[in-house]
């Protein structure tokens, strides 16, 4: 069956008036295809089409395989496909994987609004629940900009607070947002989003600290699950708060924030958030990439070779403390988290858009070690946002070079950035499909509006890409 997408009423003067936590789920409840512009459906498409190529690649992780072993010890209804392994199982179970293998590279997309991933814990939750009821490309559509704004905008409730404090935002707010997304999916009036809100707001964890190791992934992972099963249980009539977001010890107050609607409901920079959708073209944390664009272009701009390098200053935000300034890493997913040896790779030539380079040999390469050891990074209180980095390069010769770059932009080129999208795919998903497999699949994407269910995606996506762990 297909879950209409019919307009619904606009919500009551008592909603508009009432909390966050009322306000985003009439919000989320009321939205419909229609009222998607043309450009935000474009990038809904290109969310997805991402998120396929990265969870192609991701699928072959060691900590994908120990989870889809798991859910296949476990057994359970067959309802949804996992992405790259030849097997269904339940709904919840494939959120679970997809979204882990989704989050396992660390190459998926970002909004800096809520400081975090949105893809990877909306589409795995949405694919698995969409597959499993029949709903059509124009409803996931609809579903997955109703969790992207959702998600947003509790990122600005809580500020820089939630992250400072030590919560992972993909993981916390993920929850939430993935459960907007599922009820919406699932056709829940305002009063059950709110409570599916509330239910999502009481199971939301994760941790910074954990990045670096394979709880990272899992966080996407089980916010994607934890929401869609936020949304199922608010379906049967499972009870919580409906003002879990703004009330005395609740998600605001315990994950910091000032719970102002004002700033919640703001839209800086555009009225859609996904008008800020930020890609990865680097292999990746988004942390890392304003310093290798700086130190990219410098290299390129003066030619420097790796001997031409004296020493190296790299200035970036606070913030990157305990996210991204991960001083020697041991393996590929820690200098995944490197400013140092991202902008060592990028001074030496390595293509930073290869998954190759982050493997936990390349880690080892000498002539990056020997460029880190060369390179310092200062932190700058002042300097809130992750995206600014400032490159100082002194070279051999005694010229010193300076490049700073902002990667919080969104392009404004959408078509360049299609191409540039379907290039990355190609890419991730060369050794899983054939060239005409991709194509197809890239195909498939750019009709998703058109599709009146999405079997014939989870067909292609269920292929096996790998045979073991690795």
């Amino acid at each position: 069956m297909s879950v209409t997408t019919t307009t619904k009423p606009a919500p009551s003067a008592a909603v508009q008036t009432s909390g966050i936590t009322r306000q985003l789920a009439a919000r989320s409840a009321a939205l419909c295809y229609n009222d998607l512009p043309e450009d935000v459906r474009l990038r809904v498409r290109q969310c997805l089409l991402d998120w396929i190529g990265v969870t192609l690649a991701g699928a072959c992780e060691p900590l994908v395989h120990m989870l889809a072993e798991e859910a296949r010890e476990q057994g359970g209804h067959a309802q949804a496909t996992v992405v790259g392994h030849a097997m269904t199982t339940s709904s919840r179970q494939a959120a679970l994987i997809n979204g882990a293998a989704s989050h396992a590279l660390d190459y998926d997309d970002v909004n800096m609004a809520c400081t975090g991933h949105p893809s990877v814990v909306l589409i795995p939750a949405l694919l698995a629940l969409a597959e499993s009821r029949g709903a059509s490309g124009s409803d996931f559509m609809t579903a997955f900009a109703a969790g992207y704004e959702t998600m947003c905008q509790l990122g600005l409730a809580c500020g820089d607070a939630q992250y400072s404090n030590g919560f992972h935002t993909t993981a916390t707010l993920g929850t939430l947002g993935a459960a907007a997304a599922c009820a919406r999916l699932l056709q829940l009036d305002a009063d059950d989003t709110a409570t599916a809100l509330g239910i999502a707001s009481t199971m939301a964890a994760g941790l910074k600290s954990m990045f670096g190791t394979m709880c990272k992934p899992l966080h996407a992972g089980r916010a994607s699950a934890d929401g869609l099963q936020a949304a199922q249980l608010a379906a049967r009539g499972f009870t919580s708060r409906d003002d879990a977001m703004e009330c005395p010890q609740g998600f605001v107050a315990t994950h910091g924030g000032t719970a102002s609607l004002e700033a919640t409901l703001a839209n800086p920079g555009g009225s859609w958030h996904l008008r800020r959708n930020l890609f990865k073209f680097h292999a990746a944390c988004y942390g890392t990439h304003a310093a290798i664009e700086a130190a990219r272009h410098l290299r390129l701009q003066h030619a420097l070779r790796p001997d031409d390098v004296l020493r190296v200053t790299v200035r970036a935000s606070a913030a990157s403390e305990g996210v991204c300034n991960i001083a020697e890493p041991r393996t590929g997913l820690e200098a995944k988290f490197s400013l140092r040896h991202t902008v060592a790779m990028a001074l030496a030539g390595v293509d930073t858009a290869g998954l190759d380079a982050f493997s936990d040999e390349a880690v080892y390469a000498p002539e990056v070690v020997a460029l880190r050891e060369r390179v310092q990074v200062l932190l700058a209180p002042q300097c809130p946002e992750l995206t600014l980095s400032e490159v100082v390069i002194e070279t051999q010769s005694g010229a010193v070079l300076r490049q700073r770059h902002d990667s919080g932009r969104p392009a404004s080129d959408l078509l360049e950035q299609q191409q540039r999208l379907e290039e990355k795919f190609r890419r991730l998903v060369k050794s899983v499909l054939t060239p005409d497999e991709s194509e197809e699949l890239i195909d498939l994407v750019a009709r998703l509006d058109e599709l009146t269910d999405l079997s014939p995606l989870a067909g292609m996506l269920a292929r096996q890409a790998c045979v073991g762990p690795h």
